[in-house]
């Protein structure tokens, strides 16, 4: 598959938000007069942080809201501490930190009753640069502990898994990037060089649950380890439809950046402005947003999201909103006006309108209703499971999990046996192109080209020439439902 996506591929543009704000300012204050003002709600996020003042030596000048409750599973216990036997069989850990000590998250347990662990953290950190190096990794025994030192920030990982450091360290990263998210970078990094222990978490109140979410994708999601999006499967007439709709009433928008529709964690369509992309990290991001709030689900919604790969320094405001009854399809409108709810809604309710009158919402809720493809659907003897990536696209696909994966504890295993093919092709020391794996209960088989990246696995008993001409197989059924799978062209306006 050698079509790229544009909006998904894996290119970086800082400082975009001011110049695409810029480009529009002439001429603007006319428009201003006869907009409506949106009342008060999540915008007030960026104006709060942008006033902010660092100057004060007490606590007031950082006031906010009290903190929200931490919403967790109801089988955890939020009082869990280190002394606690719950506490210690968690498979992994993540801790946060200021690199001046100060708590600001774990995932299990209250962070008030960890001080002490962190403190060793922060201090083992120290202890390393001190002697002008960075602390990345101890290996203890069965566990990992990987630090990812950022500035301002120390992210720590306590692990008994399969994952690999590198592959811990890049969860880490994109922990660090749901920060950024919430915060951005410029106005973090204000914050600590003017009150270097200040407590982090006055600003992150309710961002909890974005990083708990965050963590548990993490934990089973192929499109992490990857770097990669899923599509939804669709014929291509029908999304041909859908991204036509939105670019045709996206484009009349003023300062719209991109428009996004997904259903379930899979991309519908993107479109984006003309010269800007979107990173496959920061999609990732915006999933993680939707799945984790819930409240999105009531009624269209004004929320400011930084996307740290495409600019860390500044906010882009999102209108986000549900389609059908069922809140299956969501579309997130972006935007760099602050003050776009209205025009935006509109907007909104024009591209549903078109939508419904060709039935797309239906041939969504159809696909989504259908079981994804099965490997038995490809007719290969032997091949139980497979994960294919389009490296121009940064899209991927895999069938269902079914027999012998069925439990959750196979489901796990078999995401084991990937994470170990994924570390062993692209090992920092001795990366490789092809590698074939003869375990005790299944056949491996991993290899990377420059245009595609392929895992897959057999039964036990399948030789290295049959799986090669499985592959080869493979490849052509791929090749046959690409249209289906992936977005094979990018629209823009």
């Amino acid at each position: 598959m050698d079509t790229s996506l544009d909006e998904v591929r894996c290119r970086h543009t800082s400082g975009t938000i001011s110049e695409i704000a810029s480009h529009s300012r002439e001429g603007s204050k006319d428009d201003e007069e006869n907009q409506p003002q949106l009342p008060r709600n999540s915008t007030e996020l960026s104006n709060d942080l942008n006033e902010l003042s660092v100057e004060d030596s007490d606590d007031s000048a950082f006031a906010e809201p009290p903190k929200s409750p931490r919403l967790v599973p109801p089988d955890l216990d939020f009082g869990e501490d280190v002394t606690s036997e719950d506490w210690r069989t968690h498979k992994k850990h993540i801790f946060i930190l200021s690199d001046a000590g100060k708590p600001i998250y774990s995932r299990y347990g209250n962070e008030d009753k960890l001080v002490t662990i962190m403190g060793v953290m922060q201090a083992l950190v120290s202890f390393v640069q001190d002697s002008d190096n960075v602390l990345r990794c101890i290996v203890a025994g069965k566990q990992k502990y990987v630090f990812l030192v950022r500035e301002h920030l120390i992210l720590v990982t306590v692990a008994r898994s399969h994952e690999s450091y590198q592959q811990l360290a890049f969860q880490l990263t994109y922990v660090y990037n749901q920060i950024v998210s919430v915060l951005t970078y410029t106005q973090m990094a204000r914050i600590f060089q003017q009150r270097r222990n200040y407590d982090l978490r006055r600003l992150l109140a309710g961002a909890e649950k974005l990083i708990d979410n965050l963590c548990n994708l993490m934990d089973h999601e192929p499109s992490f380890l990857l770097g990669a999006v899923r599509c939804l499967p669709l014929a291509s007439p029908v999304r041909d439809v859908i991204s036509q709709t939105i670019v045709q009433h996206a484009a009349k928008i003023k300062d719209l950046v991109f428009a996004i529709l997904i259903a379930n964690n899979q991309l519908i369509s993107l479109v984006r402005m003309k010269k800007y992309l979107l990173h496959p990290a920061d999609l990732h991001l915006i999933f993680n947003l939707v799945s984790a709030s819930e409240s999105f689900k009531a009624a269209e919604s004004w929320a400011p999201i930084c996307l740290p790969k495409f600019d860390s320094s500044g906010y882009l405001h999102a209108h986000v909103s549900y389609l059908d009854e069922k809140c299956h399809t969501c579309m997130l409108l972006l935007t760099v006006d602050r003050d776009m709810f209205f025009p935006l809604s509109e907007c909104r309710q024009r591209i549903l309108e078109r939508l419904q009158r060709h039935n797309c919402l239906s041939y969504i809720s159809e696909s989504l209703a259908r079981t994804n493809y099965t490997v038995s659907q490809v007719g290969i003897m032997d091949l139980r499971h497979f994960m294919y990536k389009s490296r121009s696209s940064a899209q991927y696909t895999s069938p269902e999990l079914e027999a012998p994966y069925a439990s959750k504890e196979e489901q796990e295993r078999l995401y084991g046996l990937y994470l170990y093919l994924h570390h062993r092709i692209h090992s920092v020391s001795r990366p490789l192109r092809l590698l074939f794996h003869v375990g005790a209960y299944e056949t491996l088989l991993g290899w990377v080209t420059s245009g595609f990246e392929l895992y897959t696995v057999f039964g036990p008993l399948v030789t290295k020439p049959t799986a090669i001409n499985s592959i080869n197989r493979l490849l052509k059924w791929i090749k046959r439902e690409e249209d289906r799978l992936f977005i094979l062209n990018g629209p823009t306006f």
